[in-house]
């Protein structure tokens, strides 16, 4: 079959999962003529894992992308069955937000969302080969050997490429949920130089809703006031859906661990490395064997369908093993499956391959993001994609390219750990990951990136004119709470005691009492309360600021440290085989990452104290070698 001439556009996308409708949109939404390519349209945005977003860490990542002008967060609080804080006995570094899905509706949402862009072009086809030429990728050819041209080529295949499922001795090639693998665009990459690595991940069965008995499950019902991932959501989803809890028992263990040899996992069918933290049942089993049961989570898929997730029971065990192990969950006695749970396999990109605006070393104008890069969860893939499509139409029109550092948000942690450090297995993120935890926030993620995405023509006029009043109310709202002196009045004593604090001894500042611990601003109300109605975000803002001043100006001075590092950038092409001294795993690390900055040198695996001063003596000499460009 002959080729043909498709169409000219700025910024081709590869597929339409959670990476790829953020890198499509936001490429769009700077102005680049934009082509989406998927296998299928009726898959864009598709959940092929649990039917929720959101949680600690990837909550935060939402709102982050909402900030910069994203759609995940608009679209999941127009489509969820239930919404949840989580963490809220604990401190606001750590809360974050969680949704249960309407799988089919999320797809339809976002799907009528994307035809409505009018720089955005969607159209079902697979790629099977890029066009290189002279070191810059020029377009791609589909399988009907349509030829497309583009400026930038943004790559966010998923877990599709050559993807395999694996459910006990059975194996197929296959992308999640019976799609086709990518298997000549994977092929292409490797003939282009790629370093590709094998990982795998899996799902659990869904069962019938009305086989479960959930008299002997607890509900799990959301919130009654429900918060939302988009700064621009204004109306609630009143009529939520519950999930519901039950539990692994001795039971389910003996049926596992009677059968793990037939499990994909253990009989040595499964080569690719699993994600740490979103282990299987088979392998919760062996490594806590001293646990006498499991969380299960029962998660309904959507209004419109009987399917239910059973979440907490990921498996790649034959279907029959996995009618037994449910059958033996208290609730799950005659548990109908639809679907069984199974593994998939699949190839990813090394991501210490990309630089950190997530754009391919060694070739000019290709870009990659998601699961592609070693990541697991959507709202990685989500956050990831966002950032490849404002670089992606950045390349292509030669406009500011973006890049977040670690202090702006979770997104700049994750890239930064991903193109810095790579990953030897599906990587997820976790608060635990992110150094300035304190400064980036669920509740101030606006505060930390609306700017930005207005900036890039993200963000709309009037929403940015709102930010900028929100602003404004928390500073005035500050600054009034610091010119008021309460008394220790009759009211104000009884108030403390009540709240469990000491009575006061002489007068005080309104806002060094809502320092207090025990003091909330609903306390600050009732003493002295503002002539301004002002929103529950503002009053949350306000607190948090007084609340945790020291913390968070000591968490910025950190920052403002590591900064002077971040600004001593490395020369382009340095020849770091020409600094004496260095250690010889270090030399090689920094040769395959290529650090921009010696903040980003000392962050790279291997790379010790001692060759970052070398280093830095080195660059300061300022008798830099390079490498020839030859």
């Amino acid at each position: 079959m002959a080729t043909y001439e498709a169409g000219q556009y700025d910024v081709i996308v590869i597929g339409a999962g959670h990476a790829g409708v953020e890198a499509a949109h936001a490429a769009a939404k700077r102005g680049a003529s934009t082509l989406m390519l998927t296998m299928n349209l009726d898959m864009i945005a598709f959940m092929p894992c649990n039917p929720s977003i959101g949680g600690p860490a990837k909550g935060i990542v939402v709102r982050e992308i909402d900030a910069l002008g994203g759609l995940m967060g608009k679209v999941i609080d127009k489509t969820y069955i239930q919404m949840r804080m989580l963490n809220t006995g604990k401190g606001p570094a750590v809360r974050a937000l969680r949704a249960q899905a309407d799988k089919p509706l999320y797809i339809q949402e976002m799907k009528k969302t994307l035809e409505q862009e009018p720089n955005l072009t969607l159209r079902q086809g697979m790629v099977e080969k890029l066009i290189v030429e002279d070191g810059k990728c020029q377009g791609v050819i589909t399988e009907t050997k349509a030829i497309y041209r583009a400026n930038s080529v943004i790559i966010t295949t998923g877990t599709f490429m050559r993807g395999r499922v694996i459910i006990g001795d059975i194996s197929y090639e296959s992308g999640p949920n019976n799609q086709r693998a990518s298997v000549k665009l994977a092929e292409n990459l490797e003939e282009l130089g790629f370093e590709l690595v094998r990982f795998k991940t899996g799902t659990p069965p869904r069962v019938v809703n009305h086989s479960i008995d959930y008299s002997k499950t607890e509900i799990q019902p959301g919130d009654e006031h429900p918060e939302h991932f988009s700064y621009e959501t204004t109306k609630a989803i009143v009529d939520q859906i519950p999930c519901w809890l039950t539990y692994t028992n001795q039971k389910t263990h003996e049926i596992i661990n009677d059968n793990l040899g037939l499990s994909a996992m253990y009989s040595g069918m499964i080569k690719g490395t699993g994600p740490r933290y979103c282990p299987s049942i088979e392998d919760k089993i062996v490594r806590f064997h001293d646990k006498p049961r499991h969380q299960i989570f029962l998660e309904p898929e959507g209004r419109n369908t009987e399917e239910v997730y059973v979440q907490g029971l990921s498996t790649s065990l034959p279907e029959y093993v996995q009618k037994e192990i449910l059958q033996s969950i208290p609730g799950l006695e005659e548990a109908e499956i639809m679907r069984a749970g199974y593994a998939i396999e699949y190839d990813a990109v090394v991501p210490t391959q990309l630089w950190p605006t997530l754009e391919v070393k060694n070739i000019v104008g290709l870009f990659t993001a998601g699961q592609i890069n070693g990541t697991s969860g959507y709202e990685e893939a989500a956050g990831q994609g966002i950032m490849a499509g404002i670089n992606a139409a950045a390349k292509a029109l030669d406009k500011d390219t973006l890049i977040l550092d670690r202090s702006q948000a979770y997104i700049g942690v994750l890239i930064d750990d991903l193109v810095t450090k790579g990953t030897n297995e599906p990587y997820r993120l976790l608060t635990s990951r992110a150094e300035y935890r304190l400064l980036l926030r669920h509740d101030n993620a606006d505060l930390r990136l609306t700017e930005i995405g207005y900036k890039l023509g993200l963000i709309t006029e009037e929403r940015y004119q709102k930010f900028e009043e929100k602003k404004q109310l928390i500073q005035e709202e500050k600054e009034r709470l610091q010119s008021i002196r309460l008394k220790p009045t009759e009211e104000l004593q009884t108030i403390m005691e009540e709240i469990g604090g000491t009575r006061l001894k002489d007068g005080i500042l309104a806002y060094d009492l809502l320092k207090r611990p025990e003091v909330t601003y609903e306390v600050i109300e009732k003493v002295c309360p503002s002539e301004k109605d002002l929103a529950g975000d503002v009053k949350e803002q306000v607190e948090i600021q007084i609340k945790y001043q020291g913390y968070i100006a000591k968490s910025n001075q950190q920052v403002d440290r590591m900064k002077k590092m971040e600004n001593k950038l490395i020369p382009e092409n340095i020849n770091y085989d020409a600094i004496s001294g260095i250690a010889t795993e270090a030399r090689e690390k920094l040769k395959k990452v290529q650090p921009l900055s010696v903040a980003q040198a000392s962050r790279i695996s291997g790379v010790n104290p001692a060759d970052i001063s070398i280093l830095l003596v080195y660059i300061e000499q300022g008798n830099v070698a390079k490498v020839s460009n030859e």
